[in-house]
Order: C-alpha cells, then sequence, then structure tokens
C-alpha cells in the first residue's frame, strides 16, 4: 500500500488485531451510557471487563449521558441554570424586553382602531371621513412602529444568543480539555463532541426562531389578555378559561417531550461515536474484511437514533391538532358569549368585533406555541446535556500560582501511588514507590494492562493520584505551577499524535515561537535532518489528519523532535508498539539517545532493547511495582522481568527466523 507521499508501506503492520473493534451488542449483553458493549456480569474484584491499561471500561459516566433519560430537571431549571453560566442572555434583557412588550402593545391597536372606526367613524349610516382618516393614519405609524420595536427585539435577542452560545462552546471545549483521562477515553469522544458541536446547535436554531417567539409572542399575549379585561372582563374571562384545557394538554406532552427529546439528544451522541470510530479504524475495516460487522454497528446507532426521532415525532404530532381544535372553541365562545352579553353589557358593535380581532391576535401566538414546543424541548434537552458536561468535576486543580520547577533535570520520587479511573473502581495503580535519580535513563517495563501508561499520565499530571505523591525536583506535583509543569516535564506518546498541517508546524505546538531555523536544527540535532529532507517539502510537508501520511515510526520522529524544541528537563516517553522498519527504528533509537542526553528520562519500553540500555528498570505487574534494578541483574533474578525478557527473545528469534 502506498501512503499519501508516494512511499510504499507494509500493510499489515499498521493493522491491529480485529478483536480490537468493538463488537456488535447483542440480545444479552449490557448496554452502557455510551453505546460499548459490557459483560452484564462484573468481572471479579470489580474490575470492568475488557479494561486494558490505555482505555479501561469505565461506566461511571451517568452524569455525561443516559441511555434511559429521566427529566430530573425541568425546562425552568434549565434555563435558570443556563442563564446564570451565560451571562450574555442577562445583559441587557430588561431592555429587550421592554421592547418586546411595547411591541406587543402596538399589536393590539389596530383591534381597537377597527372598533373606533365602526362606533365612531360610521355613525347614524353617514362615514365620518375625517375620523377614518385620522384613525388611518395612527394605524400606520402603529403598525410601522411596532415593526420596528419587534425587528429590534429579534435583533437583539438574536446578537445576545449567539454571544452567548459562542461563550457556552468555548466553556465546554474548554471543560472537555480539563477532565481527567478517564472522561477523555476513546470511548467518550463521540458524545463529547456532540455536546460542544451538535448541542448547542440545538440552542442556536431555538434563539433564531423558537426563543424570539416565545419573548415576542408573549409579549403580545399580555398585552392583548390586558385589552380584552379592559373591554369586558366576563368575555376575557371567557377565552381564558376555553384555554386553559390546552395549557393542561401541553403539561402533559412537555413531560413526554422531555424525555423524548433527552433520549434523541443521547442517540446523537452514541451514532457519533460509533461514527467516528469507524471512520478513524478505515484501515482496520478494509483490511480485515469487516466492512459486514461495522456496517450493522453503525447502522444499528442509526436505527436507534432513528426510533428516538420517531417517538419524539409522534409525540409533537398532537401538539398542532391541539392547538388548533382550541383554537377554534375559543372564538365560537367568545361570539357566542359577546352575541349574548352585548345588549345587557353595554357592548358596542365595534367592541364586539374589536374583542373578535383580540381573540384571534391572542390565539396566534398560542398556535404558534404548539408548533415551537417539540423545538423548544429540543433545545432544552440539548442545553441540559451541555449543562450536565460542566458539571463533571475537575479532578486536576491547577495551583494559583504553583512553584516552578528547577531548571536542572529533576530527580522524581514516587511514594505510596494509587490510581482508579473511578472512585470506587478497580484499582490500575496500587501502592507504587520509587526513586529515579536526576539525569538517569529509566525503562518502564510491564506486560499490557499492567499500568504503565497511566503511571506516565501522573506522572505528568494528567491525572491525581488517588492515595501518594509524586514529588519532583523536592516540590510536589500537585503544588507545580502547570506552565513549569509543562515546559520542563514532557510526555511524547506513542501514537505520536500529528495535527493536519506541516512537519514543521507540528514541531512548533512543543514551543510556537521556534523559529524554521530552530526546527531544523531540532531534527539534525537528533540525528534525522536525512530523514526529514527527504520528504517532498521537507518541514513543509503536510502530515494528514492524525499524521496518516507518515508512518508509526515516523510520526513519532516528529513528536521527538517537538520535545527537543520544548527542551523539557525531563521526558517520559510511551514507545510506539507497531513495528517499524529497520531503519526508522535506528533513526527513533539514535534520536532518543539524544534527546535523553542530560535529561532525566523514563521511556515505557515495549522492546525490550530499550530496557537493556536503561540505568534503571521499572518493572509493573498488574499495577504493582513488582521489581526495579538494572536489566543484567533482573534477568538474573529470574522474576517476572525475567520471563518478559525471555519471550522477547523468542519472539525476536522467531521473527528473524521468519524474515531469513
Amino acid at each position: 500500500m502506498r501512503d499519501g507521499l508516494g512511499r510504499e508501506q507494509d500493510d499489515g503492520a499498521a493493522l491491529p488485531a480485529a478483536a480490537e473493534l468493538p463488537p456488535v451488542r447483542s440480545a444479552g449483553e449490557a448496554h452502557d451510557p455510551l453505546g460499548r458493549t459490557a459483560a452484564t456480569d462484573p468481572a471479579p474484584g470489580g474490575a470492568a471487563v475488557g479494561a486494558t491499561d490505555h482505555h479501561p471500561v469505565d461506566v461511571a459516566d451517568a452524569v455525561l449521558l443516559d441511555d434511559e433519560p429521566v427529566a430530573a430537571s425541568g425546562a425552568i431549571a434549565v434555563l435558570r441554570r443556563g442563564l446564570a453560566i451565560s451571562p450574555e442572555l442577562r445583559r441587557g434583557i430588561g431592555i429587550t424586553i421592554a421592547l418586546a412588550l411595547l411591541g406587543g402593545a402596538g399589536r393590539v391597536v389596530v383591534p381597537i382602531l377597527v372598533q373606533q372606526v365602526l362606533d365612531r367613524g360610521l355613525r347614524g349610516g353617514s362615514v365620518d371621513l375625517g375620523t377614518v382618516y385620522r384613525l388611518a393614519a395612527i394605524g400606520g405609524v402603529a403598525i410601522v412602529a411596532t415593526a420596528f420595536l419587534t425587528r429590534t427585539t429579534r435583533k437583539r435577542l438574536a446578537v445576545a444568543s449567539e454571544e452567548a452560545l459562542c461563550g457556552l462552546r468555548v466553556q465546554a471545549f474548554s471543560h472537555v480539555h480539563r477532565l481527567s483521562i478517564a472522561h477523555q477515553s476513546d470511548e467518550h469522544r463521540g458524545a463529547l463532541v456532540s455536546r460542544v458541536t451538535s448541542d448547542v446547535e440545538t440552542l442556536s436554531i431555538f434563539f433564531q426562531w423558537g426563543g424570539v417567539a416565545w419573548l415576542v409572542n408573549g409579549a403580545v399575549m399580555i398585552a392583548t389578555v390586558v385589552t380584552m379585561a379592559v373591554y369586558d372582563v366576563r368575555l376575557a374571562a371567557v377565552a381564558v378559561l376555553v384555554v386553559l384545557p390546552l395549557s393542561l394538554v401541553l403539561k402533559l406532552l412537555q413531560k413526554h417531550l422531555i424525555a423524548a427529546y433527552d433520549l434523541v439528544r443521547t442517540r446523537v451522541g452514541e451514532l457519533l461515536t460509533v461514527v467516528s470510530e469507524t471512520v478513524q479504524g478505515a484501515a482496520v475495516v478494509r483490511g480485515y474484511g469487516i466492512e459486514d460487522r461495522t456496517n450493522a454497528r453503525t447502522f444499528a446507532a442509526i436505527d436507534r437514533w432513528r426510533s428516538a426521532n420517531i417517538r419524539a415525532g409522534v409525540i409533537a404530532a398532537f401538539l398542532f391538532p391541539a392547538g388548533e381544535i382550541f383554537a377554534s372553541l375559543t372564538v365560537a365562545a367568545v361570539i357566542v358569549a359577546g352575541v349574548t352579553l352585548g345588549p345587557d353589557a353595554g357592548l358596542t358593535a365595534g367592541q364586539v368585533v374589536a374583542f373578535i380581532f383580540l381573540v384571534n391576535l391572542f390565539l396566534e401566538p398560542v398556535a404558534e406555541f404548539t408548533e415551537i414546543l417539540d423545538q423548544t424541548q429540543t433545545a432544552v434537552a440539548g442545553w441540559r446535556k451541555v449543562l450536565d458536561l460542566l458539571d463533571i468535576p475537575i479532578e486536576v486543580v491547577d495551583p494559583d500560582p504553583g512553584t516552578p520547577l528547577p531548571p536542572a533535570a529533576p530527580d522524581i520520587v514516587v511514594a505510596g501511588l494509587s490510581y482508579a479511573y473511578r472512585p470506587g473502581g478497580a484499582r490500575v495503580l496500587s501502592d507504587v514507590s520509587f526513586t529515579i535519580p536526576a539525569r538517569a535513563r529509566v525503562a518502564l517495563v510491564g506486560a499490557t494492562g499492567s499500568g504503565k501508561t497511566t503511571l506516565a499520565k501522573l506522572l505528568t499530571r494528567l491525572a491525581d493520584p488517588l492515595e501518594g505523591s509524586i514529588v519532583v525536583g523536592g516540590i510536589d506535583l500537585r503544588e507545580v505551577a502547570p506552565g513549569s509543569l509543562r515546559s520542563r516535564l514532557v510526555m511524547v506518546p506513542q501514537d505520536g499524535f500529528l495535527f493536519d498541517t506541516t512537519v514543521g508546524a507540528n514541531v512548533r505546538f512543543g514551543r510556537p515561537a521556534a523559529g524554521d531555523e530552530e526546527i531544523r536544527l531540532a531534527f539534525t540535532e537528533l540525528g534525522i535532518d536525512s530523514w526529514v529532507d527527504s520528504l517532498p517539502a521537507g518541514i513543509d510537508t503536510r502530515v494528514g489528519q492524525r499524521g496518516e501520511h507518515l508512518s508509526v515510526g515516523e510520526r513519532q520522529l516528529v513528536a521527538l523532535a517537538r520535545a527537543y524544541v520544548a527542551n523539557p528537563s525531563c521526558l517520559i516517553l510511551d514507545e510506539a508498539t507497531s513495528s517499524v522498519d529497520p531503519a526508522t527504528e535506528t533513526r527513533l533509537t539514535r534520536a532518543l539517545q539524544s534527546l535523553s542526553e542530560g535529561r532525566t528520562s523514563i521511556t515505557i519500553a515495549h522492546r525490550l532493547a530499550t530496557a537493556e540500555q536503561a540505568e534503571l528498570v521499572l518493572v509493573l505487574d498488574h499495577g504493582r511495582l513488582v521489581e526495579q534494578g538494572r536489566h543484567r541483574d533482573l534477568v538474573a533474578a529470574g522474576g517476572v522481568y525475567a520471563g518478559l525478557h525471555a519471550s522477547w527473545l523468542d519472539v525476536t528469534a522467531a521473527t528473524a527466523g521468519a524474515g531469513g
């Protein structure tokens, strides 16, 4: 297979085992809130089945998503919470409401003028043209003024809502980046993206139409009811009393709509998760010929989303007919009451006609409310999901201002370290203690799931330990200033994540102020300048999404250069697990040696050749530190490390034999 740079690549090297693809859920399996499959019986000791070192199965995200959502908070409570975190919506709201009320008052001027024309302009069979013209002029001014007031109200609300939603997206995005590693696992990404994008978008659509309708029409209804009461309290009472049953019907439907649209938003998050995984794993899907399996999984998510939308649509379908029926009943009741009470109540013909106009004016917003109620519930459901995301507590709180790390390579002291991905969950690290001298080269070794990557993330404070402490350069990691922590202690992950830009721009993420010459110097100092020069455009070569135009090893070369320009005093490297060609592996080894020079370095060693060169080897087994020492001493001891080393030698020999 040829890559994005026109070079040959080994198809098999990039393909993980087929078992890595999440299976299609069967009827006998439990479905967790994120659309993942988990066995209904817990593993012994409370560990979630399928948990790995990198992405443990964590079903503690009920706050973020809920498979069978319950309307825990009503629309008013969500509105109150939303206004509290979005000051843009509150700013100037008094003026906006006042303008809406004035606009609503302007709408009732026309029925009043109609009454005046009938009662004053038409007297005794003659027409008083002067009065009619004056009233018509007043009506024209009122119509223009009402249009201006309504337009201004809509404009102010539109601007305020878009500014608020921009701020809400920023808050949600910033919150996502501050969440713990458990909430940022691959299984959650589709849901998190949904919260920041589509859920907020439902609010944008609502404010552009539904929100304006609620405010403007609410003002019209208030002005209309007040005017009707001035004409005749009894007729006004008839109109309001006939509409009351409609409000009861709407309240009943609202309860079901809230639950229905909560489920729709949940299904959207599930669908985004499945689609995201399928797109990112397209090479695996094609490489193993499992399109049918992944299609079934995707189609099942689409079908669940379809079913949820149909359920919500069926409930919403009752709204418009209900509004039409009650509107007709209200007009009929007012006409009958007006004709009956008119002579006795002293109502003129003009007043009865005006009252019918007012009733229609009152019912227009009522009918429109029935149409926008389902849109409102969609927005409420989306708003609640975003608020639930913001309610997820931040586990890693940066100190203010914090203590800077010393510039020299630090020693690291870990004491009694324990960690679990969720409170009360299985511990992935238990009572880990060790000391790393300054400038030491350390290898972290262990079988898959032993806790290596989790320990590395704790060392870089992507999460805080459940128990114990990490002291770097004499300072507790929780007290280190965040800027100093990120500049002095850098982690290079095994996937070598790259952004969809150039090689040079990806390196510059290590230090934004770095110029092109500094970037080229980084490749030279790491001994990989010949490789970067071989690229079609050198450091200006685009790497594609997630660096897909580069091989796994080449992506890590770029990641090492990024770490070099950051100039950390402590380096943590997670070796790439995928096989790389000998030339790239040689480049990686030399680059790592150059980068580690004069620094404290910790390497998660998936190839034990790295451990052979380390000054200290730490051996993890099921979350516990079981051995530590030099390579030769650990091999001679015949323990866990010796077994891992023997297995690695066997695999290496078998691979070499197959290649020969």
